[in-house]
């Protein structure tokens, strides 16, 4: 088994994806076909989803992963409802489009400090609130 020291980086994963006509009635599939989806513009009508809704789908399945490896740290067993609503803004500001995220994140019977500690680690662990860090408005709610 490779030893991987905190200042090596060894990739995981790769996702690739293909799209062509953007979120106008696009269309994304991925090099392993486990995605084919149709891409509509928010708020449009249309019958495909949108970027905003494939991030909070991606983000929610991530940060509910680390929040398992957040339990696990701390000997703690995550409730099997536990269940993370995503919330994903697409905003128009001074000229320009920006994102604004809420996680609202439920761990039923847990204490609310225990649950609330197991968020903050999560959020340090989760690759995607690692991205977004400065870089857009996020709010973590326990619920």
């Amino acid at each position: 088994m490779e030893t991987i020291t905190s200042s090596s980086k060894k990739v995981l994963y790769t996702a690739s994806t293909h799209t062509t006509g953007g979120r106008e009635k696009g269309v994304s599939r991925s090099s392993d076909g486990n995605l084919d989806i149709r891409l509509s513009t928010p708020g449009a009508g249309g019958t495909g989803t949108n970027p905003e809704q494939l991030f909070a789908a991606g983000w929610s399945a991530c940060f509910e992963g680390a929040l398992g490896i957040a339990a696990k740290k701390s000997r703690v067993e995550l409730p099997a409802d536990t269940a993370i609503d995503a919330e994903v803004d697409l905003v128009f500001s001074d000229g320009g489009f920006i994102l604004r995220a809420r996680l609202n994140v439920s761990l039923p019977g847990l204490d609310r400090t225990l649950a609330q500690s197991l968020v903050d680690a999560a959020h340090d662990i989760c690759p995607y609130s690692k991205a977004v860090k400065g870089n857009i408005d996020v709010e973590y709610n326990v619920i």
